[in-house]
Formats: structure tokens, C-alpha cells, sequence
């Protein structure tokens, strides 16, 4: 047999390896994935069929996914806590500025003459519902900023894991999608814990 034909034959079986190799790690992966689902709303394991599981498990092989799973939900938390911290900003611009129009109408109250108090008394008041008003617009309008940010992260995340060939995810609103692809992001949250742990635990 020539050295290039032993070369081949050492070429095929380290492939052949490889792909057992492969192929047990997806058995393992899905039989995990089984197991996860489990512990799922019933109408849920309804919907995550053999099928979507397996694919699901193919797309789990390299570990690319997990990183990437890892990466959305770091921009997510950063997200969800910057949106807080600006909506107590708010609050608190909020609460500073109707203690100073306090401040002041007292300050005004004490200063007037007292035939002028009911006038000035009804002049502060409506002051103060324009200032309240100004305030519920301006929470309303931080709230809708919010929710549109927050929507627009969950389009990115399913933009990403769709583009990445994850099984289940695409852009969608529907309630009962979205609910599936939560399910289909903690299973891979969970599935990436175990992994790690079994890593640290080789280690």
C-alpha cells in the first residue's frame, strides 16, 4: 500500500471519528433537550416536537450558540437595567419638581395679603394639576419608550438566533410564538449551565 494511500485510509478514520464523536454529542444533547422539556407547560412539549429538538441539538453542536445566547442576554440585562435607571431619573426629576412648586406656593401664601388668598390659592392650584399633568405625559411617554425598546431587543434576538440556524426562531409578535421561543431560549440556558458544569467538573 503506497504512503499516500495510508495517508487517505488515516484521513477517512479520523473523520469517521469525528463524526461518531459528533454524533454522540448530538444523542447527548437532544436526550438533555428530552429530558429539559419535561419540566415545560404542557402545550409547550406539544409543540416542540423530535424533530424541532433534533434540529435544535444540530444547531448546539459547536457551542457557537451558546456564546451567542450568552452575548443577547448581556445586552438584554444591560438594556432592561439602563431603561430602569432612566425611569427613576424621571421619577425623581419628577418628585423634586413638585416639592419646589410647593415650596414656592407657601412661600407666596405667606407673602400675600389676606383678601388675595382665595384668588392666589385657585391660581396655584391650577398650576399644580398642569404640572401633574405634565408629569403623567412625560411617564406615559418614558413607559411607551420602554416598551418599544424592549420589543425591538426581542426582534434583535430573534433576528440573531434565526440568522445563526436555530430551530423555532423568526420575527414574530404572536403570543403563543413568542412564549415557544422563551421556552426554546431557557432550555438552551439550562442545557448551557449543565455544560458548563460538566466542563468545570472534567476540569
Amino acid at each position: 500500500m503506497s504512503r499516500f494511500g495510508a495517508a487517505a485510509g488515516g484521513l477517512e478514520a479520523a473523520e469517521a471519528r469525528a463524526r461518531s464523536r459528533q454524533q454522540e454529542r448530538h444523542y447527548r444533547l437532544l436526550s438533555e433537550l428530552q429530558a429539559l422539556v419535561k419540566a415545560l407547560p404542557s402545550p409547550c412539549q406539544q409543540r416542540l416536537s423530535y424533530a424541532t429538538l433534533s434540529d435544535l441539538a444540530l444547531a448546539l453542536l459547536d457551542g457557537t450558540v451558546f456564546e451567542i445566547v450568552q452575548g443577547l442576554l448581556e445586552i438584554q440585562h444591560l438594556t432592561e437595567k439602563n431603561l430602569y435607571s432612566q425611569r427613576l431619573q424621571l421619577h425623581s426629576e419628577h418628585r423634586g419638581m413638585k416639592q419646589e412648586l410647593f415650596h414656592r406656593h407657601k412661600e407666596a401664601q405667606q407673602c400675600c395679603r389676606p383678601h388675595n388668598l382665595p384668588l392666589l390659592r385657585a391660581a396655584q392650584q391650577r398650576e399644580m394639576e398642569a404640572v401633574e399633568q405634565r408629569i403623567r405625559e412625560e411617564q406615559r411617554m418614558m413607559d411607551e419608550k420602554i416598551v418599544l425598546e424592549l420589543d425591538q431587543k426581542v426582534i434583535d434576538q430573534q433576528s440573531t438566533l434565526e440568522k445563526a440556524g436555530v430551530s423555532g426562531f423568526y420575527i414574530t409578535t404572536n403570543p403563543q410564538e413568542l412564549t415557544l421561543q422563551m421556552n426554546l431560549l431557557e432550555l438552551i440556558r439550562k442545557l448551557q449551565q449543565k455544560e458548563s458544569e460538566s466542563e468545570k467538573a472534567f476540569s
